[in-house]
């Protein structure tokens, strides 16, 4: 499983990392967590707002916080 958490590294982005990773250990799972910081990179992703969330290629979720029962829910879709 591909994560990708887009940002520039603040805060909130910080934040999507911390509760992605917390799912992950709930779940007790192991995936390729990445944090995208480059801007180029980032709207390669066509997202409108950090953070960012993508799994397997999919945006989960743009320019807001998700809450850890979205991230282990769309973690689960796609196991």
């Amino acid at each position: 499983m591909e994560i990708r958490i887009l940002g520039p590294g603040c805060p909130r982005c910080h934040e999507v990392e911390r509760r992605t990773i917390n799912v992950l250990a709930e779940l007790n799972l192991g995936a390729d967590v990445q944090k995208i910081s480059d801007i180029k990179k980032i709207m390669e992703y066509s997202i409108i707002g950090t953070p960012g969330l993508v799994i397997n290629g999919k945006v989960r979720c743009s320019g807001r916080i998700p809450s850890q029962e979205e991230i282990k829910h769309w973690i689960q879709e796609e196991l």
